[in-house]
């Protein structure tokens, strides 16, 4: 039996995790100096509390230590495991994939470590697609593959609406776009993550256009998608809902799973933040031949 592991940046909704068996390995995010296991002792709704009436907490994110991923890997061994895929944030933005690997070096069982080399859900697509590579008899380093190469392809598109929050974190490619945070009067920038960095390649009217602009980017990946739409909080629901219904229905689209962003991407940004990931899922035939 081979069991998944990932890291709570991937945002995996609850859904994915119990269908593929996930163990989440939660990273510690810091507000105003007290630290929180995210998921674990701080959630999403917790977490924007504290943007309530403008504020702005002081917010950083760090890595789970090797012995978090050690503890992790002992507990799917101990349930019968005898192999392990675990599946993280980029190296390129996070020290998480060398803690895994730390982590492995004292496994019970062989553990094959991946890095995706993107962020947020893009993480959790790469899990998504291993755990259908896994679901169809793939071997650990044929679902290994898999998972890179998702990596390597998986799309997003979103708004934020902290823009500031966005700069300031140093995720928000220079230069600044000139239209400054959104507001009802002003255009609606669109943006993608390329890099490890957010990146502006549009900009909407308003935020009907922004849905219709990020339900483009989305179907032009067609066909076969997986989608994730993701929401911070209720400033975003609006949006998050309207995208997810335009994208439901659409013959390119396979499955579409909802999913908060919570705080270790929170934490880049802020409330009102609402979007989608998207990769092209592939056909696995019984014995496991992956689609090319």
């Amino acid at each position: 039996m081979i069991g998944l592991v990932t890291d709570s940046n991937a945002q995996l909704p609850v859904e994915l995790a119990e269908r593929y068996g996930v163990e989440v390995v939660p990273l510690t995010v810091t507000i105003d100096g007290e630290s929180f296991l995210e998921g674990v002792d701080l959630d999403a709704d917790a977490f924007y509390r504290r943007f309530e009436g403008g504020r702005r907490p002081e917010v950083s994110t760090s890595q789970p230590s090797p012995g978090a991923f050690a503890r992790a890997f002992r507990a799917l061994a101990d349930r019968g495991t005898d192999h392990i895929l675990s599946v993280h944030i980029g190296s390129a933005v996070s020290g998480t994939v060398n803690s895994a690997r730390l982590g492995a070096e004292s496994a019970p069982v062989p553990v094959r470590v991946v890095d995706t080399g993107t962020v947020s859900f893009g993480v959790a697509c790469c899990v998504w697609e291993a755990g259908e590579a896994l679901a169809a008899g793939a071997s650990l380093e044929e679902a290994a593959r898999v998972a890179e190469q998702v990596g390597a392809g998986v799309g997003t598109v979103f708004t934020v609406g902290a823009l500031d929050l966005a700069r300031a974190g140093g995720r928000l490619a220079a230069p600044a776009p000139p239209w400054g945070d959104p507001t009802p009067a002003e255009p609606v920038p669109v943006l993608t993550m390329a890099g490890g960095e957010m990146k502006v390649v549009g900009r909407a009217p308003d935020l009907d256009g922004a849905v219709e602009a990020m339900a483009a980017s989305v179907l032009a990946a067609g066909p076969s998608l997986r989608v994730g739409v993701g929401v911070a909080d209720a400033a975003g629901a609006a949006l998050s809902t309207a995208l997810e219904q335009r994208l439901a229905g659409a013959p390119a689209v396979k499955e579409v799973v909802r999913y908060r962003i919570g705080p270790s991407v929170g934490a880049h940004t802020g409330p009102g933040t609402a979007g989608a990931f998207f990769y092209r899922s592939r056909s696995y035939p019984s014995p496991f031949y992956p689609s090319r």
